[in-house]
């Protein structure tokens, strides 16, 4: 039998094995993590934080505790991620909007009715409104409330005021007043009908502080 020898085989190129399941492992993590989030947000726009344990979130997400723990050091670590979620989400809805003409008084609409369409049917937009309220609760750095919102509805209400499209003394301080009145009205829309009139309410906003308020064109 001959002993010729056997050409070796081609090695794979450095690190491409490793690197490919850890590119795998990536991805699972960051699905394993998101699959949580979605049911921790689920949970708590039905529950409320202080009565969801760890355990909910792992059945609503059909994981073991020890999965979530992996992830997420405690239930407050999950709320924390939650709400930063919730603001991401509403600065995602709002964005088509903006592609308007920042100068009308639609714009500003357009945005409010946009938000009240993510109270009615988006489980983090729910579900970060509800964890603001139980903040006491809540023993982790929970973003200011708002504040980026205000700001937004502030800078167009200015727009309007210096092209002449809405009449406003103060569009701060209708700004402000704009915010209560949309986060109130979410509030009680879901005490009353679980949010399913809360765009009707968030229409009365509008045609009481807006529409009667706008410059003809």
């Amino acid at each position: 039998m001959s002993k010729q020898r056997k050409t070796p085989l081609s090695p794979l190129p450095a690190g491409s094995l490793s690197d490919d399941t850890s590119h795998l492992k990536q991805e699972r993590a960051i699905h394993t993590r998101r699959t949580i989030l979605d049911a921790a947000a689920s949970v708590f726009a039905d529950t409320g934080f202080p009565a969801v344990t760890i355990k909910d979130v792992a059945d609503k997400a059909e994981l073991t505790k020890g999965a979530v723990y992996f992830h997420f050091a405690n239930k407050e670590a999950i709320a924390v991620s939650v709400a930063d979620e919730f603001y991401r989400r509403l600065n995602e809805i709002i964005a088509p909007v903006l592609d308007g003409d920042p100068s009308s008084p639609q714009t500003v609409m357009d945005v409010l009715m946009a938000v009240a369409g993510g109270f009615r049917d988006d489980d983090y937009i729910k579900a970060g409104s509800r964890l603001q309220i139980e903040r006491p609760y809540i023993k982790g750095d929970m973003p200011v409330p708002y504040v980026g919102f205000t700001d937004l509805l502030t800078e167009l209400l200015e727009n309007c005021d210096k092209a002449g499209t809405l009449e406003t003394a103060d569009p701060a301080a209708l700004a402000r007043v704009l915010r209560a009145a949309l986060f109130g009205a979410q509030h009680i829309s879901w005490v009353q009908a679980n949010r399913q009139d809360v765009v009707d309410r968030v229409r009365e906003i509008i045609d009481v502080f807006l529409t009667t308020h706008r410059v003809a064109s």
